[in-house]
């Protein structure tokens, strides 16, 4: 009969409160657990490294050669690159055509992948111009000039037949 006590007409608005007051700790307590596991797990997800999977058939070149050691990553996001030249690493976002210097120790290798966290990136993006996006045919063609008359690079990532990336 407690139940079916807040659906009468002729309670007052004091007892339906009394009624609906009993259940309110403990959804103070739920409430409280869920936003503190929120929090946490938010927290642990920012620390988390992700996984950057190779793009497979990928052309990279540098002053219009190619260079001896190379590599490039994709993550979950879409735009976002993790190149190898050489020794160092370097994060491109192509939508946003900006370039960040990724220290090299912070990246993990893991069998043909690499480990990395995008929170790790450096606050200022790299001096780059003469950004050039184009589709040419089956390949996304990437080149910009590091500087005003520095080196260029050049990336030529593979696209699938109804234009979208293959990676």
């Amino acid at each position: 009969m407690a139940s079916l006590r807040p659906l009468c007409f002729n309670d007052s608005f004091v007892d339906r409160y009394r009624d609906c007051s009993l259940m309110h700790p403990r959804f103070a307590k739920t409430a409280l657990a869920l936003f503190i596991g929120s929090g946490l797990a938010s927290t642990q997800a920012a620390t988390e490294k992700a996984v950057w999977k190779p793009v497979q058939f990928a052309i990279v070149r540098f002053n219009d050669d190619a260079p001896a050691s190379w590599n490039i990553y994709h993550g979950e996001k879409r735009g976002l690159l993790l190149v190898r030249l050489w020794k160092r690493y370097m994060l491109i976002d192509v939508k946003e055509q900006e370039v960040y210097e990724v220290d090299p120790q912070q990246v993990k290798g893991q069998g043909a992948n690499v480990e990395w966290s995008p929170s790790d990136v450096s606050d200022q993006p790299v001096e780059t111009s003469e950004w050039k996006i184009r589709d040419v045919g089956p390949v996304e063609r990437i080149r910009f000039r590091f500087g005003k008359d520095g080196s260029s690079l050049d990336i030529q990532l593979p696209l699938l037949r109804n234009g979208k990336p293959a990676y």
